[in-house]
C-alpha cells in the first residue's frame, strides 16, 4: 500500500509537488512516523508555493508589449494624472519597467514619458505660473488703488446719459469741423461741461471748479502723452494729432465728470 503525492496548480510547479514515492509505506516504518513525515513535507510544500507566488512565479507581462507605447501624452502613457506627485510618477515608472523589462521598445517608451514629466516639472519650478486673480486682488487692496477708487462713485442713470450725450456731441463736432488753430472752441466747451456736471453732483462751486480744472489739465496732459508716445494718430489730415488728442481727452473728461466725487 502506498500514498500518492499531490499536485498544486501553479504556473511553475515546485520540486516538492512532483509525484514521488518518498511516502511509500515501507514495512520498516511505523504508521505514525509515516503520517508525521507526510504532514511535515506537505507544510513545507505549501510554504514554498507561497514564496514562489510572492516573488518568483507571479504572472506578468515581462515578455509582452506595453499597450500604451504609442500614446503621446506622457501622463496617459504612464497611467497617472497630471496632479500626480513625484512618488506616484516614480512608482508608476518602476512598476511598468519591471513589468515590460523583456521588451526594449516598451522600456524606452516608459523611460521617455518619465523623462518628459520630470523635465516639465523642473521647468515649471523655474518659471512658476502667475496667479492673475491673486495679482488683481493684491492690486485692488493696495493703498494707492484704494485712494484713487475712493474718489469715484457710480452716479444715477440719468447723469450717465447726460454726460455721455454731451461729450459724444463734442467729439462729433471736433471731427467734422477741425480748424487751423485746432478744436479750441470744443476744448473750451469740454472744460465748462466738466465743471457743470461735477457741480450738479457735488453742489459745491469751489470743489467743482477745482475738480473741473484739475480733471481738464490731467486729461489733456495724459492724452497728449499717449498720442505722441504710445498711440498712433487715429485720423488723417493736417490737424489729426490735435483732433485725436481731443477725442482721447473727452473720454477722460467724461469719466471725471460722471464718476468723480
Amino acid at each position: 500500500m502506498s500514498a500518492s503525492g499531490f499536485v498544486c496548480l501553479h504556473t511553475k510547479l515546485p520540486s516538492c509537488l512532483i509525484r514521488t514515492n518518498q511516502f511509500s509505506l515501507i514495512g520498516t516504518s511505523s504508521k505514525a512516523e509515516k503520517k508525521q513525515s507526510f504532514s511535515s513535507r506537505k507544510r513545507s510544500c505549501h510554504l514554498n508555493v507561497s514564496m514562489d507566488a510572492s516573488f518568483s512565479y507571479t504572472d506578468d507581462d515581462s515578455n509582452g508589449i506595453f499597450p500604451r507605447i504609442n500614446v503621446k501624452d506622457p501622463y496617459k502613457r504612464l497611467g497617472i494624472s497630471q496632479d500626480a506627485s513625484e512618488e506616484e510618477i516614480q512608482g508608476a515608472r518602476n512598476f511598468l519597467i519591471n513589468k515590460y523589462a523583456g521588451h526594449q521598445p516598451s522600456v524606452d517608451a516608459i523611460e521617455s514619458a518619465h523623462d518628459k514629466i520630470i523635465l516639465q516639472s523642473l521647468l515649471d519650478r523655474r518659471r512658476p505660473k502667475i496667479n492673475i486673480k491673486k495679482k488683481v486682488r493684491d492690486l485692488q487692496q493696495s493703498r494707492v488703488v484704494k485712494a484713487v477708487t475712493s474718489r469715484f462713485q457710480v452716479p444715477s442713470r440719468n447723469t450717465i446719459i447726460k454726460t455721455t450725450i454731451a461729450f459724444v456731441v463734442l467729439g462729433i463736432l471736433t471731427v467734422l469741423f477741425p480748424t487751423e488753430e485746432g478744436p479750441t472752441l470744443q476744448v473750451a466747451i469740454s472744460l465748462i461741461a466738466s465743471v457743470y456736471f461735477i457741480y450738479e453732483r457735488l453742489r459745491s462751486r469751489l470743489r467743482s471748479v477745482l475738480y473741473g480744472i484739475g480733471a481738464f489739465a490731467f486729461s489733456w496732459l495724459l492724452g497728449t502723452f499717449l498720442m505722441v508716445s504710445v498711440i498712433p494718430p487715429l485720423l488723417k489730415g493736417p490737424r489729426s494729432l490735435e483732433v485725436s488728442t481731443s477725442l482721447l481727452s473727452y473720454i477722460l473728461l467724461w469719466v471725471s465728470s460722471t464718476y468723480l466725487k
